[in-house]
């Protein structure tokens, strides 16, 4: 209990949460310094042919822009959770899941 009480503290001390949560999509798919490496990677892994390493970042790419959609900001009003928007979440979570498990250990 010691260390995750320790990685909270470090996470909540250095804003991180608050960093991913204020990043610019448009701004970073369009920096070069970003962009370069990203298709570099993209372009390594399918000249490899590794579909699962390409789909795991598609899915990654995927939860994070569901993350910051109106759907999320809207799923914790006043401190209460709407109900009505738990399900697609939970939809979405468990079909992100799904796919993962799939790519990760079902398919060779």
């Amino acid at each position: 209990m010691e260390i995750l009480t320790s990685i909270m503290d470090f996470f909540n001390n250095t804003g991180v949460v608050e960093q991913i949560r204020n990043v610019d999509f448009k701004a970073l798919f369009s920096n070069p310094w970003f962009l370069v490496p990203f298709i570099g990677f993209v372009g390594y892994n399918l000249y490899k042919q590794a579909v699962n390493i390409l789909v795991i970042t598609a899915l990654v790419l995927a939860l994070w822009l569901f993350s910051g959609s109106p759907m999320m900001d809207g799923l914790i009003v006043d401190g209460e959770m709407q109900l009505a928007k738990v399900l697609p979440v939970v939809g979405v979570g468990l079909a992100a899941v799904g796919v993962a498990v799939y790519f990760l250990f079902m398919r060779d």
